[in-house]
């Protein structure tokens, strides 16, 4: 691995700068995460976060959203923005010397947006027709609805808002929302490529040093959704989402848990893909996934089947989770190893890949893991390692959603 420096800056308003040099590449990137996301939609409004990530940027400063969209482009900003659970964040890569008018471009975005109300019913529009495309496709939507159940509100909560919801989001209650949660303490700002770091830093003091910091607002709780549920499709096809309990990013045992979960679905060799598809024929798709949140996580599980052979499914897909505590085999760590090398390789050589993980690792850790650091906790896991871990978070207490015909009868907590 190439040597790697990492530079940081909290500023005294609480938004923390963190920089990787990158002198090999001419690209920078940036990944700008503002508290914001859905996690602060009010009970019954869940789609305020979603709707302000389109607003803020469709105007900033002195730039209506036709000329953000221009000068952005002229730069050559390869770009996005999400709302998820905590923040709204911004992301772009461009060429090295495009990258200071482009953080004040999105200064503007994030100190000055206009929020223009004439646009908001386009941007209501826009994200109930992406929700409603998750409607038609219950392989996205069993997912989405089986982590509002298995995590307690608002953690669960969709960050692209629900169709239910989305009738009662005003423009009044979208300004509310920037300006009860967007606040430098908490953002962070992840800038890795090719860039001069003393430069950099000068440059974030001077845009955003005079954002004044507030006080965190309130997200109201609640208990997740019943462990075992149903949702009516009329289809001849079920979709099965099962989800237990793991441990996060910044639990010491994070990569022996990734690692089970690598041997039960890393790629066509892995446990779930052979026993469940190729041996038995059950399904067209099976996948697990370790989804984390800062302080919570689960493991998320997917089959898609007929509904003829849905019980059966289930249950053989429950039995492989649970059947990874009775051994893994030295070629199965080998390939997760490999996998994770080469996932690795590919990180490093990304601005992009980079600059979001710098500041995910910041909102996760308080701290940057260097990839010498990862490629280190992978090279020394071993099999004792990992059945250890699962051993003492075994795959168990399922949550578990289907969509399709009629319920299932196999499996249950």
């Amino acid at each position: 691995m190439k040597q790697q420096t990492i530079r940081t800056r909290t500023l005294p308003n609480g938004l923390t700068l963190v920089i990787e040099p990158m002198p090999d590449v001419q690209s920078a990137a940036f990944s700008i995460m503002v508290p914001g996301g859905s996690i602060y939609d009010p009970p019954g409004s869940n789609g305020e976060a979603a709707v302000l990530c389109d607003l803020v940027v469709r105007g900033a400063g002195e730039r209506d959203s036709r000329q953000l969209s221009n000068d952005l482009d002229n730069l050559g900003v390869q770009r996005h923005e999400t709302a998820g659970a905590q923040h709204v964040s911004f992301a772009g890569a461009t060429i090295a010397d495009k990258l200071p008018e482009t953080l004040r471009i999105y200064a503007d975005i994030v100190l000055r947006p206009h929020i223009p109300e004439e646009e908001f019913g386009p941007a209501v529009t826009g994200i109930a027709q992406s929700l409603r495309s998750i409607e038609d496709e219950p392989r996205q939507k069993v997912i989405q609805e089986l982590r509002r159940r298995t995590y307690p509100a608002p953690w669960g909560r969709p960050s692209d808002g629900t169709l239910e919801d989305l009738p009662n989001v005003t423009h009044a209650a979208v300004l509310g929302h920037y300006e009860r949660c967007f606040r430098p303490n908490g953002a962070i700002v992840g800038v890795a490529g090719n860039v001069d770091a003393d430069r950099i830093i000068g440059l974030i003091e001077d845009l955003f040093g005079e954002w004044g910091s507030q006080e965190d607002p309130v997200y109201h709780t609640a208990p997740g959704g019943p462990p075992r549920d149903h949702i009516r499709h009329d289809s001849t096809q079920t979709h099965i989402g099962i989800a237990y309990r793991s441990v996060p990013y910044r639990d010491p045992d994070y990569y022996a848990a990734w690692a089970a979960v690598d041997v039960l679905s890393g790629g066509m060799s892995s446990r779930l893909f052979t026993e469940v598809r190729e041996k038995r024929g059950l399904v067209y798709n099976v996948y697990a996934t370790l989804h984390t949140l800062r302080d919570d996580a689960r493991v998320l599980c997917y089959a898609g089947t007929t509904a003829e052979r849905a019980n059966e499914t289930l249950a053989v897909t429950l039995r492989e989770l649970e059947r990874l505590g009775e051994g893994i085999e030295p070629a199965e760590l080998d390939r997760c190893k490999a996998r994770s090398k080469s996932a690795l390789v590919m990180q490093q050589e990304s601005t992009g890949a980079r600059a979001s993980s710098l500041a995910r690792d910041w909102y996760h850790l308080g701290r940057v893991r260097l990839l010498d650091e990862v490629h280190q906790a992978i090279d020394a896991l071993d099999v004792p390692t990992i059945l250890e871990y699962v051993h003492a978070h075994p795959a168990r207490d399922f949550d578990i959603l289907t969509i399709g015909p009629e319920p299932l009868e196999a499996g249950g907590r």
